[in-house]
């Protein structure tokens, strides 16, 4: 009863605050919302990596970097849309990511946690640093005139392109869903998750599952690199923040807890928006997530004691 009690209180609190939000500084939710799936979108493929490979990624921003720089230049070269090769790009990504794993992870799954780290915080490095030399660290950003699209609702105006974000989020929160409840591969996905001895004793192929998962997880970055180069410009190291605030969220949220990460990156995309309303906060904004994991950690290690 305490634990709803509780439970209930934080829903009504968040609710005020929106509401409070909403009558004083309505843009604060949109753009905080539209963050929210960004976040979201490029976050949840780590928390599946992490619930059924059990490894952290931090390599996982700079695949979506890569992904974003293939999409600019075959955009170029063939001149297409970005938007067209959403698809393309996903299936290319997820082609390199199942090779990456095959050479490195692989060997790597057994190894302790800090050697996983290492590995993968040293292919980040690699990624960035290889696009570094190859492209220098210009800045590159695709003209397109329909992420300009606003709408005016009485005196607030805002843009709507970013909304296709937060579509994007709730796409791959439910197609997660329902690949790892209704399919066969999923259902083994789940198992191998849980009790990766006991999926190989029935038979499962462990090794097999955690290639997939971790393609299909980058299949999804790939996607949003694609997406993501519609609306921002790109460079070397675009796509570290996001490796750290995606850690946030899965951690915020727990391992597995894919409606967690929405509601964590609700609260991270709101809480940034804002302190950018205020000048004298605007600088903070950038490093808001840190604070928020902390009082995560703090707050999980309390009740552990108290338990």
């Amino acid at each position: 009863m305490a634990v709803k009690r509780r439970t209930v209180i934080y829903w009504a609190l968040g609710l005020a605050a929106v509401i409070a939000l909403i009558l004083w500084k309505p843009t604060v939710i949109v753009y905080g919302l539209q963050a929210a799936g960004l976040y979201a979108a490029i976050a949840i493929p780590m928390g599946l990596v992490l619930g059924i490979v059990h490894i952290v990624n931090l390599a996982h921003g700079e695949f979506m970097m890569l992904a974003s720089y293939a999409t600019y230049f075959a955009c170029k070269a063939l001149g297409m849309d970005p938007l067209l090769a959403i698809i393309p790009t996903a299936i290319v990504t997820a082609a390199f990511g199942w090779i990456v794993f095959q050479l490195t992870i692989r060997r790597a799954i057994k190894a302790p946690e800090l050697n996983q780290l290492i590995l993968t915080f040293g292919l980040a490095i690699a990624f960035t640093q290889a696009i570094n030399l190859i492209f220098t660290s210009q800045t590159y950003k695709m003209p397109l005139d329909y992420v300009s699209s606003s709408v005016d609702i009485g005196d607030i105006t805002f843009g709507t392109w970013s909304f296709v974000f937060i579509a994007m989020a709730v796409l791959y929160a439910y197609g997660l869903k329902f690949f790892l409840t209704r399919t066969t591969t999923g259902k083994a996905a789940l198992a191998v998750g849980q009790n990766p001895k006991g999926a190989a004793i029935v038979g499962i192929d462990v090794y097999r599952i955690y290639g997939l998962v971790f393609a299909l997880s980058l299949a999804l970055v790939g996607a949003m690199g694609a997406l993501f180069l519609t609306k921002s410009a790109i460079f070397p190291s675009v796509g570290s923040p996001f490796t750290m605030k995606s850690f946030c969220l899965v951690a915020m949220a727990g391992v597995g807890n894919i409606p967690g990460i929405l509601g964590a990156s609700i609260l991270l995309g709101i809480s940034e928006n804002f302190l950018r309303t205020f000048r004298g906060t605007r600088e903070w904004a950038d490093i808001v997530f840190f604070v928020l994991i902390i009082v995560v950690i703090l707050s999980r290690s309390l009740k552990g004691r108290k338990s």
